[in-house]
């Protein structure tokens, strides 16, 4: 059968098409869009629904049982991800991974401000920077140990020098599946939200017994300890005026996400063997330049208090949504096959952080 090449169809030809259309598809999908918006949504759903109930389950866990709602989302996650070998659910799993991932980083801006930048002093800003820049070097240094890549040194050390889990799937956005398998990104995710919540719990007995000052322990708890949630938790456990220290120093390092990202992006290049000019080096994912859009917002407009509040909230649900999500579609068997060398990385970083923290405060503050 000869069929008309596409731009000299004639009238005749274009009636043709359509009634041999029997059903309207083509009509419809043409006039009305609405069919195609549904057919994403129910697309979407299965797997929507899915890590809805997973992170509902893991806030209840968290709520109950004094658990960091990352790592329940992590281990729940991890639980059911035979849910991945449906084929209904990737869309939706996708969608997780990727927009929540981007617009949870974004509403983590809400939450900074220069002032509160400001408010941390030279001192201990320099300071602050210098110890993210050891547990960086920490983290390659880990994964040179272990025989892993330097990307896995990256996000090990990123994620701990910054903030947490959300620094991690920030990171990992730039690396890119195709340079860094997503069960060592897992694994990465595991390690930082186990040592976040022994952290909170160990650091400030260790505080107290080396008779840290307010200021002193609540730097260490800003400085040392990866998630946000944890390091306040660990500073306000001390006592009120530490834990207004730690938020200073924690949302501090949160600021500083975007170019840590852009060096770090600097750092690994393309990765495609082709070379790049240093404006695109430097060129930052678009949720990145969002989030310090909305930093210099926050900084320049005085916000009504519920903003930070929803921002916060929204933005927890949706990087626990995004974590979630990326343990369903890893694979166990890979996981527990890469053995205890796999947490070298963030376990030397996550010591580095104790010990450069612990050291500034003791010597400076």
């Amino acid at each position: 059968m000869h069929l008309p090449i596409e731009g000299h169809m004639t009238p005749q030809d274009i009636n043709a098409n359509y009634i041999a259309d029997l059903y309207g598809e083509t009509y419809l999908a043409e006039d009305n869009p609405a069919p195609r918006k549904r057919l994403m949504i129910g697309a979407l759903f299965p797997g929507l629904a899915v890590v809805g109930i997973a992170s509902v389950a893991a806030t209840w866990f968290s709520e109950h049982y004094a658990m960091p709602v990352i790592l329940a989302g992590l281990l729940l996650g991890l639980a059911l991800n035979f849910i991945s070998a449906e084929q209904k659910v990737h869309p939706g799993l996708d969608f997780c991974g990727t927009s929540c991932l981007r617009w949870g980083i974004v509403l983590l801006g809400t939450q900074v401000t220069a002032m509160q930048i400001g408010g941390l002093g030279a001192l201990a800003f320099l300071g602050l920077v210098c110890i993210m820049a050891l547990v960086m070097g920490a983290g390659l240094f880990g994964a040179r140990m272990a025989g892993q890549s330097n990307y896995a040194g990256w996000l090990a050390g990123g994620a701990t020098a910054i903030c947490g889990a959300s620094a991690a799937l920030a990171i990992y956005a730039v690396i890119g599946r195709e340079r860094l398998n997503q069960n060592q990104f897992t694994l990465t995710l595991v390690g930082v939200s186990l040592a976040s919540a022994i952290a909170m719990s160990f650091y400030p007995l260790i505080a107290a017994q080396l008779a840290f000052t307010d200021r002193q322990a609540g730097f260490l708890m800003g400085a040392a300890i990866h998630d946000v949630a944890q390091s306040l938790g660990g500073g306000y456990s001390f006592s009120q005026s530490a834990g207004e220290t730690a938020t200073i120093v924690k949302l501090s390092r949160v600021a500083l996400l975007a170019p840590a990202v852009a060096l770090i992006g600097l750092a690994i290049g393309s990765g495609n063997g082709q070379s790049k000019s240093l404006a695109a080096k430097l060129k930052l994912p678009w949720f990145i330049i969002a989030f310090f859009a909305v930093v210099a917002v926050n900084s320049l407009v005085d916000a009504p208090k519920w903003v930070a509040e929803y921002g916060l909230l929204a933005s927890k649900a949706m990087l626990l949504f995004a974590v979630t999500a990326t343990a369903m579609r890893s694979r166990l068997d890979l996981l527990l096959g890469q053995g205890w060398k796999a947490m070298l990385p963030v376990m030397l970083a996550t010591l580095t952080a104790f010990i450069a923290a612990a050291t500034f405060a003791w010597g400076f503050l």
